[in-house]
């Protein structure tokens, strides 16, 4: 009898944890993945990316009281958007059809999280922000994560950092060049902004190990 309840609780134990409410989840890739050519993938790859794996992408989990999974982010093809979760996976399902790295992180301090998602949800609708410039009208992905994400105060939980736009050498990718000069703009270099890399090394967060 000892030994089933014991294996009944080390099988509890290694049970992956419940996507919840507000968890964030990154889209990594590894380094040397290579996207088709002059994707914006392909560019915040090689800006933010850390050399093993680069974080491209953040999106929030929104799990209503059904267990339903609900994906709340902003894309090119979406702009800020609540769809399904299988929406999500099809979306960033790689070109050999393989699904690339999911890393799920949690709030230290999850409790606000219908309040983050009610701001996040207030977004929909919003365009996806080429420009990734603050206050005018659009998001990029870590842009919504950061304008929902409140404490108590109304202050931001995470900071902001001087964007990079340039790759391992210094040098900017072909893609940032024509899609700012199409703009008839500058590259934002060094505005303040966000990134999923940064984000996701935040001490606010720690990793859940979950499955989908």
């Amino acid at each position: 009898m000892l030994a089933a309840a014991a294996s009944a609780l080390a099988a509890c134990v290694s049970q992956p944890a419940r996507l919840q409410t507000g968890d964030l989840i990154f889209v990594g890739i590894p380094g040397d993945y290579s996207l088709d050519e002059g994707t914006m993938g392909e560019a915040i790859s090689a800006s933010t990316g850390n050399g093993e794996l680069n974080l491209i992408h953040v999106a929030i989990a929104d799990v209503p009281a059904d267990g339903s999974v609900w994906i709340i982010d902003a894309t090119i093809k979406h702009g800020v958007d609540r769809h399904p979760l299988d929406t999500f996976l099809r979306d960033f399902t790689l070109k050999d059809g393989s699904l690339p790295t999911f890393i799920v992180k949690r709030l230290e301090d999850p409790a606000p999280a219908k309040e983050w998602i009610a701001r996040a949800t207030g977004f929909c609708g919003q365009p996806y922000d080429v420009y990734f410039l603050p206050d005018n009208g659009a998001m990029y992905c870590s842009e919504l994560v950061r304008e929902s994400y409140l404490d108590a105060d109304g202050g931001y939980l995470f900071d902001e950092k001087p964007m990079n736009f340039k790759n391992s050498e210094g040098e900017l990718p072909v893609y940032w060049e024509q899609l700012f000069g199409r703009l008839g703009m500058e590259v934002p270099q060094d505005v303040p902004g966000t990134n999923p890399q940064d984000m996701a090394a935040s001490p606010l967060l720690h990793t859940v190990e979950t499955t989908f």
